[in-house]
């Protein structure tokens, strides 16, 4: 059965026509979609999922924790590595639903470094995302590197650079491949357990 990760930002908590028609066509060719359980595009998300009465669900949370459940359907806890804390610890929940789908739809914001994460771990991973950036209210498929870029020049240039400075990416002279965004978080957050 084909899984589908559908994640976002937590600034967002409306969709649009054009979102729920893209969901409803995974609801009609019976996709597993994996959820998250934070607040803004997850929960808006499940609740969604939950008007339309679809039950092949899964929400993904942490270990002990799971913030949003709407409809009580199948949980998958993930436990976070000893002593991981703030971005790095939901990041965890995160890349696990990366690994167990297929396809994504990640809601965006232009801003969240969460969302973006995913983004590329989709992309390093080969595996087809389709980003609703809501700044400019526009999809794009992305697949590969190249299709990175892209996104990043419907940025505006203070958002790149930050996601440049934290997460080591983006499309300056200084960038750095996205392939290399792992190693940098797992040095930044090693230095964080200190």
């Amino acid at each position: 059965m084909t899984k589908i990760v559908i994640a976002g930002s937590r600034r967002l908590s409306r969709l649009n026509a054009e979102i729920k028609r893209r969901i409803d066509t995974m609801i009609e060719k019976d996709f597993t979609i994996l959820v998250g359980d934070a607040n803004g595009a997850d929960k808006t998300v499940q609740r969604y999922l939950a008007e339309k009465a679809y039950g092949n669900v899964i929400v993904y949370c942490m270990v002990g924790d799971c913030r949003n459940n709407i409809a009580g359907w199948p949980t998958r806890e993930v436990a976070a590595p000893r002593g991981v804390h703030g971005f790095a610890y939901y990041a965890t929940k995160d890349l696990a639903m990366v690994d167990d789908a297929a396809y994504g739809l990640m809601l965006w914001d232009g801003e969240s470094k969460g969302t973006l994460n995913d983004v590329i771990q989709m992309v390093r991973r080969n595996k087809p995302v389709v980003v609703y950036l809501a700044t400019k209210k526009i999809f794009q498929n992305l697949r590969t590197e190249s299709d990175m870029d892209q996104l990043f020049a419907n940025c505006d240039s203070t958002s790149v650079q930050r996601f440049e400075r934290e997460l080591g990416i983006g499309n300056g002279p200084n960038r750095v491949p996205t392939s290399l965004m792992t190693t940098r978080l797992k040095r930044s957050n090693s230095r964080s357990r200190i």
